[in-house]
């Protein structure tokens, strides 16, 4: 699902105008120079994610700013959350400034003239945006404004959670499904404004139900994007999101309208099973045994595959791939 271009492609002496032409293209436009930039290197990637965007970028040292011509010129009206994941950079907007090491979170405003060097240690820097639009960013543009450029740790917190998700995100992007693509940008735009609001301190700090329900849409999230993964279980995810067992059964008894009424166990099932069901309708999965399919989405087991497929559909794994193939056009098989 991402949509990546790098420099590698791009003649080396084309290199850095490349880099400013994407940049200015797919984020906003802004002003950029470079130590070197002959020896210019830089890859990124996109994801669409229907009410926010992620963008994976890596560069060598850079310095950019947008002022106000170019905020004239171009402005996506946006809120755009930068994670460092490697490296270190610096960010100055309005009366904030911040220094960022890997792990560590920025918030900017696209309307407002901004200034960032990145690469502070000489070496290369990664990060990823997330990109909301102020339209659907629920905090109010004063609260906003006390944010900008300020370092927030993505080590502690609900900064922790949502620097969990986007690198997950990010690291699953190429197998998310794209029926799945919105609710994972409406999961990371909850996740970033209870972060942000928990940086505004005990003032704003948000209702019990809001943060309860946006702990129950990262867990939701959390668990499609690991569904392939043999090793998640209840006591897994309780771990992720730093919660107790405990914790964790009684959201999904309490929220049982948010949960389809299933325990945490019965819900990984069901959606593993889900997955199953469709790459064996498949007709381009038509050669892959069962067992592969089974093993593909978290039943490294056959027998227990096959059972839990039974219990569930009323008929075996290749009864189903069958009959599934028999209904279809002939001119498809």
């Amino acid at each position: 699902m991402w949509h990546g271009v790098t420099a590698l492609d791009v003649p080396a002496p084309d290199r850095f105008d490349w880099f400013v032409e994407t940049i200015s293209t797919s984020l906003m436009p802004s002003a950029f120079s470079a130590p070197d930039p002959a020896a210019f290197h830089a890859e990124g990637a996109l994801l669409d994610l229907g009410p926010a965007q992620l963008s994976r970028f890596a560069f060598s040292p850079l310095h950019s700013r947008r002022t106000p011509a170019l905020i004239r010129r171009g402005d996506p009206e946006q809120y755009q959350l930068g994670l460092v994941t490697r490296g270190a950079a610096w960010y100055a907007q309005g009366a904030g400034e911040a220094e960022l090491r890997a792990g560590d979170m920025v918030l900017w405003d696209t309307s407002r003239p901004y200034e960032s060097r990145s690469g502070l240690d000489g070496a290369g820097v990664e990060a990823l945006v997330l990109q909301i639009p102020k339209a659907r960013m629920p905090l109010a543009g004063r609260q906003a404004e006390r944010l900008l450029a300020r370092r927030v740790e993505g080590g502690a917190g609900m900064g922790a959670v949502l620097a969990q998700f986007l690198v997950a995100v990010a690291g699953n992007g190429p197998g998310v499904r794209p029926q799945d693509l919105g609710r994972l940008g409406g999961v990371a735009v909850e996740l970033a404004t209870t972060c942000l609001i928990e940086q505004l301190g005990a003032e704003a700090e948000p209702p019990t139900a809001v943060r309860t329900h946006v702990l129950l849409r990262s867990i939701d999230a959390f668990i499609e994007q690991n569904l392939a993964d043999p090793g998640l279980t209840p006591r897994a995810i309780a771990e992720h999101h730093h919660i107790s067992l405990r914790r964790l059964y009684t959201l999904f008894q309490e929220h049982a309208a948010d949960t389809c009424g299933e325990g945490v166990a019965a819900s990984i099932r069901r959606r593993r099973l889900e997955r199953c069901r469709a790459d064996l309708a498949c007709p381009r999965l038509r050669r892959h045994p069962v067992h592969t399919i089974g093993a593909r989405w978290g039943f490294p087991n056959a027998a227990a595959f096959s059972r839990a497929f039974r219990a569930a559909y009323g008929t075996t794994p290749q009864a189903y791939r069958a009959s599934a193939a028999r209904a279809e056009p002939s001119g498809r098989r």
